[in-house]
């Protein structure tokens, strides 16, 4: 164990490079996900059937294809279609962006969804646009309740980061094997590796409590500062209802 802590020492800055690029991953591949969520789950509402159906097949193609097959389609066939060569990180955050963007836009319709029909009549009597119905009325409301689904869905994300050392990225997993090679103490390493992950995971968690905190206080219905410690369940939030 000390030969194992020490060589992690000593390889420290090699160490913090890989744990950056395991953070850019996680938090390019969200945001191009969340992107990705708003823009099909909005377009799974929309009355254009041609939108709809769009929206429809791009989410069940990517979440019912493996994301281990997505990268490694990224990283190995798709050169040799199109003859460009992405970087092992960029693949990451595509093929990341791509699968969990699918299953967020089921977050984004269902909370949608969910909102009381009695808030779209209102809007509507207020005279407001679609536009302004949209972003002033529902969103705020169904921002609140996708915030639990996009929790979890982010933990999975950084979960799946340890991928990238299958397509040669240096990220926190290739740098923790590469240790791990160099001593022999394979018990040391890996559980090393499951408490990095951890606290990274626990860190987002505490993150987006704090950001779910704030979308309740602007609704008035702040929970508290207990709130922020608060895990989350794989069911915190239905992706499903009718208007």
């Amino acid at each position: 164990m000390s030969d194992f802590f020490s060589l992690l020492v000593e390889e420290f800055p090699q160490v913090r490079s890989g744990l950056w690029v395991t953070l850019e991953a996680t938090v390019l591949g969200a945001l191009l996900a969340g992107a990705l969520a708003f823009a099909l789950g909005l377009m799974a509402g929309s009355k254009l059937l041609l939108a709809r159906g769009f929206s429809r097949v791009v989410v069940e193609f990517f979440r019912g294809t493996s994301l281990y097959i997505q990268l490694f389609w990224l990283y190995y066939a798709m050169p040799l279609l199109t003859g460009y060569e992405l970087t092992p990180l960029i693949c990451g955050v595509v093929a990341f962006g791509l699968n969990y963007g699918a299953y967020g836009a089921e977050v984004v319709r269902g909370a949608i969804n969910s909102v009381p029909r009695g808030q779209y009549e209102a809007a509507i009597a207020l005279n407001l646009s679609p536009a302004r119905r949209l972003w002033k009325v529902i969103l705020p409301q169904a921002w609140v309740q996708m915030i639990p689904s996009f929790t979890n869905l982010l933990i999975q994300l950084l979960k799946c980061t340890p991928l990238l050392w299958l397509i040669s990225a240096a990220d926190l997993m290739t740098v923790i094997q590469q240790l791990r090679d160099r001593t022999g103490e394979t018990l040391t390493a890996y559980l090393t590796l499951l408490a990095a992950y951890f606290v990274l995971a626990y860190a987002l968690t505490l993150l987006m409590n704090l950001l779910e905190r704030g979308a309740k206080r602007r609704l008035g219905l702040d929970t508290g500062a207990k709130g922020l410690l608060k895990s989350r369940s794989t069911t915190a939030t239905a992706v499903g209802g009718t208007r």
